[in-house]
């Protein structure tokens, strides 16, 4: 939905500072995979400090594309690592809440955690899906940068039960708008 919504508007304010990262997207890529990885590790001992990783995580998540598009450095292999990255930091962020659920004792937050999880990798999967068939998929209310900032939200205020029902309802309602989408588009 923000991805929709704004698409890259964030190109044109931040391509003098893009141009001047002396490093490749890809990289910003991986370092942006590696902070999520420690984010999830911590998010399993300490939500509060894991949320705020999460989100500067999060920061080169954003700053790659634009790098790339800034920069005129995209590439198929950056779009397909970048999209393989981010499902395995979905995965990783997921299972590390899953985590500190069953540490816990709270059953309900592990398999809410393991439900949504399945949900954001059918949002994605039906994405790629619809590309695959020569159609575009971008409908939808939780896309990863929703997940990305209502996981943060909720690590960071302790607010993690509600979030996640929030998310669960939230990322099968997205699932069911790209279906019908597609669904609609391929009837014409």
């Amino acid at each position: 939905m923000l991805g929709d919504k704004f698409g890259h508007f964030l190109d044109q304010p931040f391509s003098s500072i893009s141009r001047r990262i002396p490093v490749s997207p890809n990289t910003l890529t991986l370092t942006g995979f590696f902070i999520t990885v420690i984010a999830a590790l911590v998010l399993t001992h300490d939500l509060r400090l894991g949320g705020l990783l999460i989100l500067f995580g999060g920061i080169f998540d954003m700053f790659d594309g634009i790098v790339a598009r800034t920069t005129g450095k995209t590439t198929k292999f950056g779009a397909f690592l970048d999209s393989v990255l981010d499902r395995c930091s979905d995965a990783l962020l997921f299972l590390a809440v899953t985590w500190h659920f069953a540490k816990i004792g709270n059953n309900t937050g592990v398999f809410i955690c393991l439900v949504t999880l399945v949900g954001a990798f059918l949002i994605s999967y039906t994405r790629a899906r619809a590309e695959g068939l020569g159609e575009s998929c971008h409908s939808g209310l939780m896309e990863r940068p929703e997940r990305i900032v209502l996981l943060s939200f909720g690590a960071i205020t302790g607010w993690l039960l509600p979030v996640m029902w929030v998310m669960l309802v939230l990322t099968y309602i997205t699932v069911s708008q790209r279906i019908y989408h597609v669904w609609r588009v391929m009837r014409r």
